[in-house]
């Protein structure tokens, strides 16, 4: 019988550190998600996804439930991360939830144009930053119904 990789149910691409481990254990405290996988940058979101590079042994149906994206990410920018999961048939129905510092019109719209589900903008405060990966923790992972 072949041993299959657990499916992550939550993707977090986010290249600082300090973002990543607040918005893990904001996620761990409130119990909202076991299964975690943090990727530093596009590109490794990209081989993760596509199971390409160091995660070509992965199985790829087993795709994430929703993923956390950054916009600003170094070798690959998040919107084309954005744009190379949404055109494929097997990982576009993965909602996408863009949380990036970027407030600028032009990376919202372009980032809902390329089909991301929501877009949030990082509060600075860390009381406010964990209650916001709370909020977006009980919506897409418990309340909003996902394709299985």
């Amino acid at each position: 019988m072949e041993v299959r990789d657990k499916a992550p149910e939550l993707l977090l691409v986010e290249d600082f550190e300090e973002d990543a481990i607040l918005t893990i254990r904001a996620l761990k405290k409130y119990n909202l998600a076991n299964e975690i996988k943090w990727v530093e940058d596009g590109e490794e979101a990209i081989d993760f996804l596509f199971a390409k590079g160091k995660y070509e042994n992965r199985h790829k149906e087993n795709t994430p439930t929703i993923i956390l994206l950054d916009l600003k990410l170094p070798k690959v920018h998040g919107l084309d991360v954005l744009e190379a999961i949404k055109k494929d048939s097997t990982l576009k129905h993965i909602p996408i939830i863009v949380m990036t510092s970027s407030k600028e019109n032009e990376d919202i719209e372009k980032a809902y144009a390329l089909g991301a589900n929501s877009y949030v903008v990082k509060p600075v405060d860390f009381q406010q930053f964990a209650e916001a990966v709370k909020e977006i923790g009980i919506y897409w992972l418990i309340l909003n119904e996902v394709k299985k």
